[in-house]
């Protein structure tokens, strides 16, 4: 693994302009002050920059320093970071990740599929069945700008599936990682290294390019048996940041591969990779021209279902403006065509079918967006999107917000939303066999689940040392997925809408300055699922196939800058029993220590789920292990 990549990374260095020694960035949050931190910008509450402290919604921002301390090398770690998303871990490669609850029931067919995740404006859900292999989406922790999560609806400007939360990666321009960086570690569970070099073509162009490869071994079953579960996963691109006059283009890339293995089964083979192009034109001070295209292609073969291939071409055209002195207005429209062919490897061993076996998908939209302010520290802002998905036409989904700011750094906000997660092949297509009986189908007839949501916060600096964020939401459900029998005969089973209710829930998160040298960051959330079946419902499987949720989550972040050259960092995480299927509460604890050897060298030693040597987060899935990281950071 190791000789591939630093085989890669020669020819890399062998292309690229001599480099000069780089010295390590110390974006330290310890170097920040609250106020700095609450005034972080951000996009995706309004898809035009503001402050965090202007947006109007329950958003977390995980900073580039918060994921190099943590000693995350995944996405999915990295968010274990955001107090307002649920993170379970199923196996070394896979997670089951929501917010606001809705996590899923794998024994019933039903999968996490109401948080949309972007990375760099790309969405990264498949329409499959409107949820996300997390397997299949990777950045460099050094390459992490920020990651923006919002719980709560964004149908309104990010559109289907963005019913319970979003999730935005933004990853770093190529000037700001420029030179050479080697990255090596090894740990009991795991082990890895990236090669990456960021150079410049000229005065206003800058580029970067990385290739990475990592083996983590298998996790044991709950019997204390080897899943044979391991799996590795190379991955190589390139970012190109070009910035003419009052332009800035973007384009950047993936490719990646990797074999996951299955206990009696071949390798899972997962492949794919992506183009991304972004061109931002400034008009005036006031208006701004966005244009974004992307090519995306996944591979992916599936245990007892064959193997599918998902090729997404996406363009999206976004126009910010002012109109007058009272309206700000971002408006915009899209086109997503995504076509996929499902091949049986083996049709009389597969289980799992859709028909037909192929499709190409249409989803377009339009959106517009109005901020309107009602006098000096009052705002209102109202949205609408219309988006015409291919199973159910045009659905809209409106917005309403009203915030107030009562000083500068008090703000309090209410919002009414609605949001819908559209029907996707699996929900319309599917069949899955037993032998020869066909057990369940899909249904053509398939509805859009919705929610309406209504929410109140305050985000606020209590203190020059404190500041918090408070939100509490009632989410309102219907025409859920739920499975239903055929009259007379019981099978097939098939796809219905038939179960609603209603998700309420409180969210608490802040930051507290106790020294210069030491910073704390607390999170607690607690909500309650109040769901039913409408009339006429089957009820098989109960309510549990909606989800598996805890009823409450809290976490505890330290870190500390102990001396000029030696950080630490602890996070603490509790969370609430799994009621159906039965998962114990847990309190688990990771820690990093970190040594700025030189101003080229760096070492860490991380230790994650230090409390227990096993436990369980999902089921079904694997006893995640405490485990030990050793890693190497070589700035040149």
């Amino acid at each position: 693994m190791l000789k591939s990549i630093l085989g890669v990374g020669a020819c890399m260095l062998a292309m690229a302009a001599p480099a000069h020694a780089q010295q390590l960035a110390q974006n330290d949050i310890n170097q920040m002050s609250i106020e700095q931190l609450a005034n972080v910008s951000i996009t995706s509450v309004s898809k035009t920059a503001e402050p965090l402290s202007d947006a109007a919604a329950a958003v977390y921002v995980i900073s580039h320093d918060d994921v190099t301390r943590s000693g995350a090398t995944t996405i999915p770690e990295m968010l274990r970071l955001a107090p307002n998303l649920e993170v379970m871990q199923t196996s070394p490669s896979n997670y089951e990740i929501t917010a606001r609850g809705f996590n899923g029931n794998s024994a019933a067919q039903n999968f996490p599929d109401k948080l949309l995740v972007l990375i760099d404006g790309r969405s990264v859900y498949t329409p499959l069945y409107s949820g996300v292999y997390w397997d299949m989406q990777d950045v460099l922790p050094e390459n992490v700008e920020r990651i923006e999560v919002i719980s709560g609806p964004g149908g309104t400007l990010w559109g289907a599936n963005a019913v319970n939360g979003v999730i935005n990666i933004v990853t770093r321009k190529a000037g700001d990682t420029q030179g050479g960086l080697l990255d090596l570690g090894a740990g009991d569970q795991q082990s890895s290294a990236a090669l990456q070099y960021g150079g410049q073509l000229g005065d206003d162009v800058a580029y970067r390019v990385y290739a990475k490869d990592f083996y983590q071994r298998a996790f044991d079953t709950v019997t204390g048996v080897s899943a044979h579960d391991g799996w590795a996963k190379p991955q190589g691109g390139f970012r190109l940041d070009w910035t003419p006059g009052p332009d800035a283009i973007t384009l950047q890339g993936d490719i990646y591969g990797g074999a996951e293995a299955q206990s009696g089964a071949p390798n899972q083979i997962v492949g794919g990779g992506n183009l991304t192009a972004h061109w931002q034109h400034t008009l005036d001070d006031q208006s701004v021209v966005q244009v974004l295209g992307y090519y995306d292609q996944t591979r992916r073969s599936v245990v007892d279902g064959g193997a599918f291939l998902l090729n997404t071409y996406d363009l999206e055209i976004q126009h910010e403006f002012a109109l007058g002195s009272w309206n700000s207005i971002v408006w915009g429209a899209g086109d997503r065509i995504e076509q996929y062919n499902i091949v049986d490897r083996v049709a009389a061993d597969s289980s799992l079918l859709f028909s037909p076996s192929a499709r190409t998908l249409n989803l377009a939209d339009i959106f517009a967006e109005d901020r309107i302010p009602l006098g000096s520290r009052v705002q209102l802002t109202v949205g609408l999107k219309l988006e015409n998905d291919p199973y159910s036409g045009i659905s809209p989904m409106p917005s309403g917000r009203l915030s107030w700011k009562i000083d500068d750094g008090d703000m309090v906000w209410a919002a009414i939303s609605r949001s819908v997660r559209s029907p996707t092949p699996f929900d319309t297509d599917v069949a899955e066999k037993l032998g020869a009986l066909t057990f369940l189908t899909g249904n053509m007839n398939f509805l859009p689940e919705q929610v309406t949501a209504y929410e109140v916060g305050y985000r606020g600096q209590i203190s020059p040392q404190l500041t918090v964020s408070v939100s509490a939401f009632e989410n309102v459900y219907s025409d859920l997925k739920s499975i239903e029998v055929t009259p007379v005969t019981l099978f097939p089973l098939r796809w219905g809408n038939r179960m609603e209710g209603s998700v309420h829930g409180v969210e608490v998160w802040g930051s507290f300055q106790a020294a210069e040298w030491w910073r704390l960051t607390a999170g607690f959330n607690i909500q309650h699922e109040d769901l039913n079946f409408a009339p006429g419902a089957s009820q098989i499987l109960g309510l549990s196939q909606a989800g598996n949720d805890p009823h409450h989550q809290a976490s505890l972040r330290s870190s500390m800058n102990l001396l000029d050259d030696l950080i630490f960092d602890a996070d603490f995480r509790d969370v609430g029993q799994l009621p159906d299927p039965r998962v114990p509460e847990y309190v688990e604890l990771n820690a990093r220590l970190g040594w700025h050897v030189s101003k080229t060298l760096d070492l860490s030693l991380s230790g994650f789920n230090l409390l227990h040597g096993h436990h369980v987060e999902y089921v079904p899935g694997d006893q995640i292990r405490r485990n030990f990281f050793l890693e190497t950071r070589w700035r040149f």
